[in-house]
């Protein structure tokens, strides 16, 4: 039974949509009814409900290829989920090289802006479309030895909102989602890593980043909370909803 959310026949493309929270977004816009895209550079390890499309972010051609072949799939884009990310490894702020700055700025900020370049200006002349950036609660409250990450991150939330201000006029949403401790496999497949290193299990690794970012619902999320959330926001019930970020986090208190 389809979700009467509005959502049905809209033309979705979600990045990073292999896995994960974009993985979650995926399904989530294909039981509304949706025409989704999932785009990533490699193929899904599992069947998801899309049309998978290989693609590089990582240059400025790589994403005008990418916005060609969509545009050649389905036409035009109505909801545009700009969510591929990757992290460089911890390291402490002085330590950290520019190589690594510059990784995680084109992966977490020029990745999307790359390809909202390609395709905004699309729904900005058909007077309607949504974008949302997922960017992530650590660039409210940055973890020690993820500097570049978080900054990059802070970075994607003032472009989000001044690219809201801008299209806002043409009928285009602009909107921010920052995920707390989501429990990805590939978030689960780290912490399982130094739960081992630490002679600890799975679920005492979680216990402990959970009770060290302080979240008050005592468990990390699940990647259909932050898809649920980016889906009603891409919806017509959230038409008044733009430039804003939206914390979707368990809660999370700030430590001193």
């Amino acid at each position: 039974m389809l979700m009467d959310d509005g959502l049905a026949g809209k033309r979705v493309l979600v990045t990073g949509g292999s896995r994960g929270l974009g993985a979650a977004a995926v399904r989530r816009f294909a039981e509304s009814g949706a025409t989704v895209l999932a785009v990533a550079r490699n193929a899904p390890a599992e069947p998801v409900p899309a049309t998978f499309i290989p693609g590089d972010l990582g240059t400025p051609a790589g994403a005008a290829a990418l916005a060609r072949r969509v545009l050649d799939e389905v036409g035009g884009i109505d909801v545009l989920v700009d969510n591929a990310a990757a992290a460089t490894g911890p390291a402490a702020t002085l330590d950290r090289t520019d190589e690594a700055w510059l990784a995680d700025l084109d992966a977490n900020l020029l990745s999307a802006v790359r390809l909202d370049r390609e395709l905004v200006p699309g729904m900005v002349e058909r007077g309607t479309g949504v974008v949302v950036h997922v960017s992530s609660i650590a660039s409210r409250l940055p973890q020690n030895q993820e500097a570049s990450y978080a900054a990059a991150k802070a970075a994607l939330n003032a472009y989000s909102r001044t690219l809201a201000a801008e299209v806002g006029p043409h009928g285009v949403r602009v909107v921010c989602v920052l995920p707390g401790f989501i429990a990805t496999q590939g978030a689960l497949s780290h912490l399982r890593q130094f739960a081992d290193r630490q002679g600890i299990t799975l679920e005492e690794q979680t216990r402990q980043v959970v009770e060290h970012l302080n979240v008050p619902m005592g468990r990390p999320g699940d990647p259909e909370d932050a898809a649920e959330l980016i889906a009603f926001l891409a919806s017509a019930r959230a038409k008044w909803l733009t430039g804003a970020q939206f914390r979707v986090d368990g809660g999370i208190i700030p430590t001193t």
